[in-house]
């Protein structure tokens, strides 16, 4: 006698699984508002008429608000793609519905996403049928893969984030991949040498959620789907293959000791609020999945969506489906695509009630993301804001011990290079591990790794245009995108890059090993975004979201033009590793003594000057001396520890390379008590043993 369920289907997991014993489907659909479900199943060949359809039964197919049932292999033997379609109650005073009961409906849990040749965005837009014309589910996405021994990796004191783009990696012609996996997964791997020989440790993926491919967002912020990879960033047009894909570019990147870490979207959809399309979530269960809040547009009472997300929609992670679905679809992505570590977009969102306010306790999806079964070791890392003004950065956000971008780090190391004079204090803090966001103290008990160190990532300019362009350039399709980073530039004296005058051109380069020498010997985890090594530019661009084009991909040719640049981040990276009294599990204390050019620090109101000795022998590190000076003039700064001449200068940025960074077997013992240290540049030296 079959068990029940083998008849009416289980309730778990979400999706669609094979029950191989069975030979049979098990579907499962969870919508909470919903009163009629029909399944869809399609032919390769046909996708418009579905070759099965199966009406859930109220009293069978449904177990509280899951909607269940098993569908045997001989019944549709040809189907390849699933959907759905879902009638609910109708939006009124009391609800925040928008169900269409002849919407096709792509699930949330497919595992890949199969997009018909006519797949038309404006035609969900509006009520009625966009049968053929919507996203489907494919139902065969678990395919098998030989992993090959592969294990999850974890760095610490050497970890270096590199912010990329899968696209736009390898996406231009000159990037010497090839033709046929430029812009891909496969691309990445191709590149891999590339990153070995720059040093970083760790890529950090801009979105690879699949989205929606007629939106115009490049970047990735707009996911369609929380567990297919996006299907354009694959070299292979089969949908059920382009999973493997990833894995591959994940197995190979661990086999070179790089970590993967995902940039997650979770905070919001693709289909934005009543002026969006209804592919999924809207259909399935809009109140479930979303938070609403009165439209002040209507009198009638109408709900509309919240929007703490600036993208038209906030996903409600206080609901029970809203919170299963993000803990299953990072334990997917962390088990079944070996994924290190997560960086949540818009994290603070997190700490939101369902009605919008701010949580004065952690919410329980933190909890059940740090518990989730063998998520101890996985790197999870917060935007530590949201759109509508939150901001929670340091202890004050609500995950316990979460790595977070330190937007304060990157404002305070823009306004020193830029020439701000009052900022020694607020560079030291920042230089020490941010201690005064993350404190170590008994209520704490923080650490500076928290802080994910950066000047520069792609919300915003790249380095280069930061001493490039004071302006924003962000015309596109007609209209100027600007965007609301407030970010803190100087063009060196001459707007833009054509004719630039030579000495503007090297005093640019300089600033950037400024900022790269900065990133480099503060304590906590330091990132950086592609191409910043070899002087990317967009032109001015500070917002190229929806820019898949020569704007936003990398041009290669610029590492050849800018090699010296390329050695000086590459050694830097290397310099920093080598000597671990940098970066710490805990702040520096003791160790670390601060200075001014002839004395104590300097920390008025006009200061431009710092200096340090970071002692390394607790460490088994060399001891280092460092000497800034962020104004106009040339200093002599005196070297304030031990007062000798065991010192030998290992950096010095307003040289020319080899000298600005050098080699081992060229540093040389300096001859007195003090050195020169040029306008805008930045000196270390290390203590001869």
């Amino acid at each position: 006698m079959k068990n029940w369920h083998a008849v009416e289907g289980w309730l778990d997991p979400p999706g669609v699984t094979w029950i191989e014993s069975e030979q049979a489907w098990n579907f499962v659909l969870y919508s909470r508002d919903a009163t009629r479900v029909v399944l869809l199943l399609y032919s390769e060949e046909e996708m418009t008429h579905p070759i099965y359809e199966h009406e859930f039964d109220l009293y069978l197919n449904k177990s509280g608000p899951v909607w269940h049932c098993r569908v045997p292999l001989d019944r549709a033997s040809e189907a390849k793609y699933y959907a759905y379609m879902v009638d609910g109650p109708t939006a009124s005073r009391d609800g925040f519905h928008r169900f269409d009961p002849d919407k096709i409906l792509l699930d949330p849990y497919a595992k890949a996403v199969h997009f018909p040749e006519e797949f038309d965005r404006e035609l969900a837009k509006i009520p009625g049928s966009n049968a053929g014309k919507a996203p489907l589910g494919v139902i065969d996405a678990e395919n098998d893969f030989d992993w090959q021994g592969d294990e999850y990796v974890r760095h610490d004191q050497d970890f270096v984030i590199y912010e990329l783009h899968v696209c736009g990696f390898t996406k231009h012609d000159n990037s010497g991949v090839p033709q046929s996996v430029k812009g891909t997964y496969a691309g990445v791997i191709e590149k891999i040498p590339y990153l070995r020989e720059l040093g970083i440790t760790a890529v950090e993926l801009m979105p690879v959620f699949q989205y929606d491919p007629q939106e115009g967002n490049y970047w990735g912020y707009m996911p369609l789907n929380f567990f297919a990879p996006h299907s354009e960033y694959a070299s292979s047009h089969d949908s059920a293959e382009q999973r493997n894909e990833f894995r591959e570019m994940v197995r190979e990147l661990h086999r070179a000791g790089i970590e993967v870490i995902l940039d997650v979207v979770y905070n919001h959809t693709c289909e934005g609020d009543d002026r969006g399309p209804n592919y999924s979530f809207k259909g399935i269960g809009n109140a479930m999945f979303y938070m609403s809040e009165q439209n002040p547009e209507c009198d009638n009472g109408h709900k509309g969506f919240a929007n703490y997300s600036g993208c038209g929609n906030t996903l409600d992670a206080n609901t029970l489906a809203v919170r299963k679905l993000i803990v299953d679809s990072l334990k997917y992505w962390r088990d079944e695509m070996h994924v290190d570590g997560f960086r949540f977009d818009l994290a603070s969102i997190f700490a939101r009630r369902s009605d919008g306010s701010i949580s004065p306790d952690q919410t329980p999806i933190f909890s059940q993301i740090v518990t989730a079964e063998d998520f101890l070791n996985v790197r999870l890392i917060a935007e530590p804001w949201d759109a509508a003004g939150t901001y929670q950065l340091g202890h004050t956000f609500p995950g316990w011990l979460w790595m977070q971008w330190n937007g304060k780090y990157r404002d305070a190391i823009q306004r020193f290079v830029c020439g701000e004079h009052g900022m020694v204090g607020e560079l030291m803090s920042r230089i020490y591990g941010s201690a005064d966001l993350f404190p170590d103290d008994i209520e704490f008990s923080c650490r500076p790794w928290q802080s994910i160190n950066y000047i520069t990532s792609h919300d915003g300019a790249t380095m280069y245009d930061l001493v490039a362009y004071e302006g924003k350039y962000n015309w596109a399709n007609g209209e100027n995108n600007q965007d609301g980073t407030h970010e803190f530039k100087w063009n060196c004296g001459y707007e833009g890059e054509m004719y630039a005058p030579e000495e503007v051109v090297r005093l640019r380069k300089q600033q950037v090993k400024n900022c790269f020498a900065l990133l480099m010997l503060s304590n906590g985890s330091p990132m950086f975004r592609m191409g910043d090594e070899f002087l990317q530019t967009q032109q001015g661009n500070n917002n190229a979201f929806n820019q898949n084009n020569e704007t936003s991909w990398l041009d290669w040719s610029r590492l050849e033009e800018n090699a010296d640049l390329f050695r000086f981040v590459k050694m830097m990276i290397a310099f920093r590793k080598e000597h671990s009294s940098i970066c710490r599990s805990h702040y520096w204390r003791n160790e670390v003594k601060w200075h001014g050019p002839s004395g104590p620090c300097e920390m008025g109101t006009d200061s431009q000057t710092l200096a340090f000795c970071l002692i390394g022998t607790s460490m088994n590190s060399q001891d280092l001396y460092v000497m800034i000076n962020g104004s106009d003039n040339e200093v002599d700064f005196g070297i304030y520890r031990g007062n000798n001449l065991q010192w030998k200068r290992v950096i010095d940025t307003s040289l020319t390379a080899p000298l600005d960074i050098c080699e081992v077997s060229d540093r040389t013992l300096l001859t007195q008590a003090s050195y020169q240290v040029q306008p805008r540049s930045v000196v270390v030296l290390i203590r001869d043993t």
